[in-house]
């Protein structure tokens, strides 16, 4: 069985993020970037089902620019086999990463696509149901647990009223969410070792997409700031500030 695991660069979790007021767009000048916690996720999902023998390869594809090679050869150190960067000079919007997906899938044939549910930078959540789409093929999103049989994957699903459990043929595409595992760090000797495995150069031309986005981000601003609290004398007075001042009600 062969894995193909999309990881995307982001800005890291822990870096507080500021906007650059004179292009209107996120400041990333000495940002420092890492894997999208929920793709690294999946990459480690992907490297548990190949220790539980189960799995004969892990590819990992990023979409971006040059720097993302960096992204791949952080999640080869944690365990996958080979890489795949799609050069870019934009982060493209979850159609088109779709697209080229489903293109590249086409060239090789993958029994399993696992990816995180959704990046942390435009949030957007589409990705992996897009690509089913374009593959026609079974998904299960929200993933919490995975587990091989046979042919199959059950997949334990995380629902607003609990959790679900579906089983899907193969091939099938899954999103992952936060609690299906907690990655590894990577050890120094895989990290020296991930500096010799592959990772393949693809030119979005070559797969005959138009990589023009559909969608232009206009402007990127900083929430308000929180305007403390007050106290009010009466129900009457509280109901008159969320009505008249606030407008919640």
């Amino acid at each position: 069985m062969k894995i193909l695991v999309p990881v995307k660069r982001v800005v890291d979790y822990n870096v507080k993020i500021r906007v650059d007021k004179e292009t209107n767009a996120v400041d990333l000048n000495n940002v420092k970037m890492s894997i999208n916690p929920f793709d690294e996720i999946a990459v480690e999902e992907a490297i548990r089902i190949k220790e539980g023998g189960k799995c004969d390869e892990i590819v990992v594809v990023s979409l971006g620019p040059e720097q993302s090679k960096e992204t791949i050869r952080n999640a080869l150190a944690m365990g996958a086999d080979r890489g795949i960067h799609v050069k870019t000079e934009h982060s493209p919007e979850p159609l088109l990463v779709a697209k080229v997906l489903a293109k590249i899938i086409e060239k090789e044939s993958f029994d399993l696509i696992i990816l995180g549910k959704q990046s942390i930078d435009d949030d957007c959540n589409q990705t992996g149901q897009m690509l089913s789409a374009l593959l026609d093929c079974s998904i299960g999103t929200y993933a919490s647990k995975i587990e091989i049989e046979n042919d199959s994957f059950v997949v334990t699903r995380e629902i607003d009223g609990g959790l679900q459990t579906i089983k899907l043929a193969k091939p099938a595409v899954l999103t992952t969410d936060l609690r299906l595992n907690e990655p590894r760090y990577a050890s120094l000797p895989n990290i020296m070792k991930a500096k010799q495995k592959t990772i393949d150069e693809v030119d979005p031309a070559d797969l005959q997409i138009e990589m023009q986005p559909k969608v232009v981000t206009k402007k990127v601003e900083e929430p308000p700031a929180r305007i403390g609290g007050g106290k009010v004398e009466s129900i009457e007075d509280l109901v008159d500030k969320l009505k008249n001042v606030s407008g919640v009600i």
